[in-house]
């Protein structure tokens, strides 16, 4: 669980939270940045003395790394300095750019210490800014860059390092939301993400931006799992607590749309109409 960096998150509540053992971060949004971030912060260096309560504490700041009035494509880049500054000034506090979308962005967390790491999402490894100028369920914030940055956060994803990490940010939004005016940011890759990543992955060695030596079983795992769990300190399971999962060629369409079972609420996929791998579970490793 993550809580929301808020004028209420005071010191004792952190304090309270590393109790809990089942909190493990708090997540901080630059006012108006994003769907739903109104209630973000305006000032981060008012919470100086919460970060050092995370940092006593041992608690993940999760950061929405974009610089509100900034222009959108730059907003990420605008953030870096920020990002420097919180690490310079917490050098034991983990800290995590979530859903980095740029290759200065990923070249800001290499240059920080091993305790800083970012996310990275399925979606933001497909596309680029011209595909969410394109279609509205390719919009999302941060919103997808050029293809420069993508080319960037797909080497990341299996440059082994251990300071990328999958992230999904998926989102929901109902139809209405997406198709008006002021369309929600968000795409909605939930039940395909793992497919979604190996498919950008294939792209990309398709397209000579990666080499085919890097796919290795793992880095593969190190990406999508172990680097996180790693990074959160959550123990690794083992022996029979342990699932694989299997990826298979298959006719597989991504549907155009998913309802709830009254009716009342549509989405639409990312990717949607577009054939995918099958994934299962194994029982056994």
């Amino acid at each position: 669980m993550t809580l929301y960096l808020h004028p209420t998150i005071t010191p004792d509540v952190i304090a309270e939270a590393a109790q809990s053992k089942i909190i493990y971060g708090v997540k901080l949004y630059p006012a108006g940045v994003t769907t739903n971030s109104q209630d973000g912060v305006l000032d981060v260096g008012q919470y100086y003395p919460v970060f050092e309560a995370m940092q006593a504490h041992d608690l993940v700041l999760n950061l929405h790394g974009e610089t509100p009035d900034t222009e959108v494509l730059q907003a990420e880049a605008a953030f870096v300095p920020t990002l420097h500054t919180l690490h310079a000034a917490f050098p034991r506090l983990r800290i995590v750019l979530e859903h980095v979308s740029t290759a200065k962005g990923v070249e800001a967390v290499r240059q920080c210490g091993p305790t800083v790491a970012a996310t990275i999402t399925a979606h933001h490894l497909f596309i680029t800014t011209e595909n969410a100028e394109q279609d509205v369920y390719n919009f999302c914030k941060p919103i997808a860059k050029t293809l420069e940055d993508r080319i960037a956060l797909l080497r990341a994803a299996v440059d082994g390092s251990g300071k990328f990490f999958f992230g999904s940010d998926s989102a929901p939004h109902p139809i209405e939301s997406k198709e008006q005016s002021n369309a929600a940011a968000g795409c909605f890759t939930q039940g395909w993400t793992t497919v979604l990543v190996f498919d950008a992955l294939k792209q990309a060695i398709e397209n000579g931006w990666i080499s085919n030596h890097k796919i290795t079983q793992e880095t593969l795992e190190g990406f999508l799992s172990t680097y996180g769990r790693q990074f959160y300190k959550i123990v690794e399971l083992s022996g029979a607590s342990r699932r694989r999962i299997r990826l298979e060629k298959s006719d597989e369409t991504i549907p155009n749309s998913i309802g709830s079972s009254s009716g009342k609420l549509e989405v639409v996929p990312f990717r949607r109409g577009e054939q995918v791998m099958s994934l299962s579970w194994l029982d056994k490793m």
